[in-house]
């Protein structure tokens, strides 16, 4: 019996979100990610149980929920963040890009599908989920860390190559050099619009509408729809329109207050874009394309984390940071859809080929996002057989100017680590610096420090520390199971070193107590600390504001020369 809830808009949508709460609570209690609830939503309203009917409704969820969320994708982009890791994201990523192409256009044709068909196939392979990612690592706090930047420097390389495909394939039907020129000009041209009314009409539109809340708003989201309805008009996709937004307003000064208001509905438009896929699919054709999705699952989930690993490896990344970008890249991403759907309203695929790509983008989420959970876990597990790449990286590498036996060893030259060593310069000669960032081992050797490129658990790195005749051992690495094996290989050789470790929150801290550690830093509650004792000093007079206002901001203008950015997350 089909059970068909007729109504209004509102009605439908508070069906949809009611649902939603139920599941979504219960994979709460389960430990499941909610993006899970979402998806099964969306599958048993429409294709099971016909709760909700309308392709008006499925049709208006989806295209606002891209649009929304592509808008705060492009809000949240940090692109000056990713100068440190740009080779590697733009020669490695357009590497992979087309690797993966490649690799999924023969994949269809061998499956029989018609070469525009398998080009379209290929194309949707390439891509990985720029929404998903960041929203996984944002929860993992893991934006601001080596992989997380590669990662999003990769996605944003990704979401542009996605934006020019979009723009060609649109004029594929009447295609020639000519409208390929146009549509270039036409984008460039919009570009170039956005970017002078980032740095001359929006500085000035939003420091007026910044000072009442409601307003900034209000001018965030008609910024919004504005460049998605100028750009739709001129061809593109609206969804574009709002990423270009979105970056546009990202480079404000206000963009943080910007984030913060559109961040509530960012959930919302979450939820509707996922549930809108599972309302969308077809149970029915899930037999007949079983075989394309299993290889194609299998490219995007094997293949591809393997050829993004080896491309991050060749660039002399080490392990773990190659192993955490790769598998954070297996799924297919929303331009996959956005650019699947253009092909079937223009006719280039089959509706047969579109259920295909959802079908593989759902299953490829869902898998993703266990994967991406479970990262570190992955990582132990695979250890050893990962351990074949170790001969494209120069992992174990030693920098030892002095026979000297370092006494202080600082794992990880992060932002905390760059102001421990700030202070450690007069006996730089006695400190030894363990990371696998190898842009950080080329400063560091410039500097004349000590140091060891690789992991900080590595059995051999270990051995290199000569941990039995340290007298501090400093880990600004905030991995729960990193610290407690260093914890204990140090105690195990030395029980008078002092060990100095990082967590991300108070019951990781306290469970790094127990193991044994002299002092856990917490780095968000040490800022509160500082001010406290700025405070303190100016009250007593043992602080000149001024004169401490003049250090902050040469060390501010020294840290932006480092790369360094204060974490938005």
């Amino acid at each position: 019996m089909v059970l068909e809830v007729s109504g209004s808009f509102f009605t439908q949508l508070g069906i949809i979100i009611i649902v939603v709460a139920i599941l979504a609570y219960l994979l709460q209690l389960l430990k499941q990610p909610q993006l899970l609830a979402y998806i099964l939503v969306g599958v048993l309203i429409t294709p099971i149980l016909q709760l909700v009917t309308n392709n008006t409704i499925i049709e208006t969820i989806s295209t606002i929920g891209v649009a929304f969320l592509l808008f705060i994708v492009g809000l949240e982009m940090d692109i000056k963040s990713l100068k440190n890791v740009a080779f590697v994201t733009t020669v490695g990523g357009s590497i992979q890009i087309a690797i993966l192409f490649c690799i999924g256009y023969i994949a269809a044709l061998f499956l029989g599908y018609l070469s525009l068909e398998a080009a379209y196939i290929g194309l949707m392979i390439t891509f990985s989920s720029t929404m998903i990612v960041m929203k996984l690592l944002s929860d993992k706090r893991e934006l601001n860390t080596l992989h997380g930047r590669m990662i999003i420097g990769i996605l944003l390389l990704e979401d542009i190559v996605a934006i020019f495909a979009l723009s060609i394939l649109t004029s594929l039907n009447s295609f020639s050099i000519a409208l390929l020129i146009i549509a270039l000009l036409k984008f460039l041209s919009l570009f170039t619009i956005a970017y002078l009314a980032s740095r001359h009409i929006f500085p000035q539109i939003f420091s007026f509408a910044a000072k009442n809340q409601e307003l900034l708003l209000i001018c965030s989201l008609a910024v919004c729809f504005l460049f998605s309805i100028t750009f739709a008009f001129l061809g593109f996709s609206l969804a574009i329109g709002a990423f270009i937004a979105g970056i546009t307003l990202g480079n404000l000064d206000y963009n943080i207050e910007i984030i913060g208001k559109i961040k509530s509905l960012k959930d919302f438009f979450a939820m509707l874009f996922f549930v809108s896929l599972g309302m969308g699919l077809s149970l029915a054709i899930l037999k007949k394309v079983l075989l394309p999705l299993i290889i194609l699952l299998l490219i995007i989930l094997v293949i591809k984390p393997f050829i993004a690993m080896f491309i991050c490896t060749l660039f002399k990344y080490t392990k773990k940071p190659s192993f955490l970008t790769a598998i954070s890249l297996t799924q297919m991403g929303e331009f996959s859809l956005i650019i699947a759907a253009q092909g079937l309203m223009l006719g280039h695929i089959s509706q047969d080929t579109f259920s295909l790509i959802v079908l593989t983008l759902l299953f490829s989420i869902i898998f993703s996002s266990y994967f991406i959970k479970y990262s570190d876990n992955l990582y132990t597990f695979l250890q050893k057989p990962l351990h074949l790449f170790d001969y494209f990286t120069t992992e174990r590498l030693e920098y030892l100017p002095t026979e000297i036996k370092p006494k202080i060893i600082l794992c990880g030259h992060n932002r905390i680590g760059y102001s421990i060593l700030r202070d450690l310069k007069d006996i730089k000669n006695r400190v030894l610096v363990i990371d696998y960032n190898p842009e950080i081992i080329n400063t560091m050797v410039k500097h004349g420090y000590h140091c060891i490129y690789g992991e900080v658990t590595d059995d051999e790195i270990i051995e290199r520390m000569h941990l039995e005749q340290i007298q501090i051992l400093i880990s600004t690495v905030p991995n729960l199971s990193d610290n407690i094996h260093l914890i204990r290989r140090v105690r195990a050789l030395n029980s008078r070193a002092k060990i100095l470790v990082t967590a991300s929150d108070i019951d990781d801290s306290l469970k790094l107590y127990t193991q044994g550690a002299d002092y856990v830093i917490l780095p968000h509650f040490l800022g509160g600390e500082h001010v406290s004792n700025i405070v303190s000093g100016i009250r007593h007079k043992q602080i000149d504001l001024k004169d401490e206002r003049q250090r902050h901001i040469a060390h501010l203008h020294e840290r932006r020369k480092m790369g360094h950015d204060h974490p938005k997350n």
